[in-house]
């Protein structure tokens, strides 16, 4: 198994003053990304940005993991730019996989028809599994 931890890969700031930390690092062909905070209009269009030109310079990725463990709050700003992210990785015939939501997000995600399109699991292991 290769495991890159990439340093400094983003950090995100809202209006509202509190600041949201996104880390990841590559396991074989997976990017894992590590979620704190809120991904909301204010959030999203950096999410969307850093993710974006990741996978534009690493082809070989083609699964994306979110560990939400600590995400407090999701909007439709959130979810359109995962869904959007999910529609780059299928291409590549990848997969989406969620990590360890809290019982309030899971319910948005899963409201939001999320399970239909992407596996949720408790676990990196069990994701990298899959």
């Amino acid at each position: 198994m290769n495991r890159y931890k990439i340093d400094n890969f983003m950090k995100m700031q809202s209006e509202r003053g509190g600041a949201e930390l996104l880390s990841a690092e590559t396991v074989n062909q997976a990017l894992i990304i590590s979620l704190e905070g809120e991904l909301d209009l204010h959030t999203a269009p950096p999410f969307k940005e850093c993710i974006d030109s990741y996978l534009a310079k690493n082809t070989a990725l083609r699964d994306l993991i979110l560990r939400m463990d600590k995400i407090k709050f999701i909007d439709s700003s959130g979810l359109g730019v995962i869904l959007g992210r999910y529609k780059l990785i299928q291409k590549r015939g990848g997969k989406l996989v969620f990590v360890a939501c809290s019982p309030h997000v899971y319910r948005i995600l899963k409201l939001s028809g999320m399970q239909k399109i992407a596996y949720f699991t408790d676990s990196i292991q069990e994701a990298l599994s899959l």
